[in-house]
């Protein structure tokens, strides 16, 4: 195809799809579809609520009526996708309370794009999935609704998102793209697209599910990684040593990877090794090292709140009925996405031993917070006292608090990500 000849359908327009959405209509022609009306009327606004793009970026390429010329029309309508030759899905793989995929979303987008299906188009999926999971689970969706055949009336693709949240150094455009295509035509069609936007460059897999597996098991290491340092951190503990002057000594040497200990949440690295250990145990293979590690760093929520328990108890502070200030709700810092995050396994143990919780972050939205968690948060910095505070989420804001106006005589302040100075602090994971 020529470049005018190119008109992209983004399919879920989050934290992965609008930024990818506002990159590609830099150059082509892009709808951007979402199911959610609020989110389309706000980005129509020239507003993005994840704080992704600067309103000025997004009001750059926005435009409220579909053409053929570049820019981004965003809309809940499915017709407006029919003129699209591409689709790209963008859609969450999250996993259920029993740590097993959910592939619902993707099904459904997949049955979205058959219904508007074309011969010739080409369908790339950037959503995070167990290898397999392209051609095996949403191929077969896309031809019984279009009622088309793979290879022959359309054609597939896999690009795995690398997105990083809040991340203003690290954009789509900065960080080089994994593509593949469901034959070697097609994968380099797949690659030239990409390549036409991604300033940092391509990758081509060989096959889909080469571009699967390697999505899945960058989150993997990440997460073993984590596991490690995490369970380094309880060792260090026992012996009064403070973990992080132990891996800064360690660092000083060129091949030591610099993991710190910590809350492991969000949407990737605390979802995907169980895309990975499903389909592994499908094969009949139970993975050891991938669980231990899910398992350790599934726990950290849990061990945090008891580490502040005890330093509470070691001052003479009244556990039942305590006031305790828990610094953040997002997954990580400086921004705010609340997906997965493990704060809420802190909190919900801490309200088990009987104390009294209040929420301050003021990046989170209070609104979805609730809806998620059934937790309520303030975006204001409370005026009273409390008997502890336990920092969860490095937000700058975090840094420069007067923690002194905030403590009761006893009270204490744990510092989970070692962001404070040593004098506004009791103990550090």
């Amino acid at each position: 195809m020529n470049l005018e000849e190119i008109k992209i359908g983004v399919i879920g327009l989050g934290y992965v799809g609008l930024p990818l959405a506002r990159l590609f209509a830099t150059k082509y022609a892009v709808v951007g579809f979402d199911i959610n009306q609020l989110r389309v009327d706000e980005l129509n606004l020239g507003k993005d609520s994840t704080l992704e793009l600067e309103n000025t970026v997004l009001v750059s390429v926005l435009k409220h009526e579909k053409s053929d010329s570049k820019g981004l029309f965003c809309t809940t309508s499915k017709d407006e996708l029919k003129s699209c030759n591409y689709y790209v899905i963008t859609v969450p793989t999250p996993i259920d309370k029993n740590n097993r995929p959910v592939l619902t979303p993707l099904i459904k987008a997949s049955e979205l794009v058959g219904q508007v299906l074309d011969k010739g188009d080409i369908v790339i999926y950037e959503s995070t999935v167990y290898p397999g999971a392209t051609e095996e689970d949403c191929v077969p969706v896309l031809e019984e609704i279009s009622g088309l055949k793979l290879n022959k009336d359309f054609f597939a693709g896999y690009s795995p998102e690398r997105i990083n949240p809040g991340d203003k150094k690290h954009t789509v455009e900065k960080i080089l793209k994994v593509t593949s295509g469901s034959t070697e035509e097609v994968g380099i069609k797949v690659d030239n697209l990409y390549s036409s936007v991604i300033e940092a460059g391509t990758h081509l897999a060989p096959t889909i599910k080469v571009a699967e597996a390697a999505k899945v098991i960058e989150n993997s290491q990440r997460d073993i990684n984590i596991a490690f340092v995490n369970e380094l951190a309880k060792i260090f503990n026992l012996m009064d040593i403070n973990t992080h002057d132990v891996l800064a000594a360690a660092g000083t040497k060129w091949n030591f990877l610099p993991f710190k200990p910590g809350l492991v949440g969000g949407h990737c690295i605390g979802v995907d090794p169980y895309y990975l250990a499903q389909k592994a145990q499908e094969f009949g293979y139970h993975p050891e090292i991938i669980l231990a590690g899910r398992r350790l760093n599934d726990g950290m929520g849990e061990y945090v709140a008891s580490e502040l328990v005890k330093l509470m108890i070691k001052n003479d502070v009244q556990i039942k009925g305590a006031k305790i200030l828990v610094l953040g709700i997002t997954f990580k810092e400086n921004c705010p996405d609340v997906r997965n995050t493990k704060v809420v396994d802190v909190i919900s143990s801490l309200q088990e031993y009987g104390t009294e919780v209040l929420i301050y972050d003021p990046w989170a939205n209070v609104t979805e917070v609730e809806k998620e968690y059934g937790l309520k948060s303030t975006k204001e910095m409370p005026n009273e006292l409390f008997d502890a505070i336990v920092l969860t989420v490095a937000h700058k804001e975090f840094k420069n608090i007067e923690y002194e106006k905030l403590k009761k005589e006893k009270a204490v302040v744990y510092d989970v990500k070692n962001v404070l100075e040593k004098k506004n602090k009791d103990k550090t994971l």
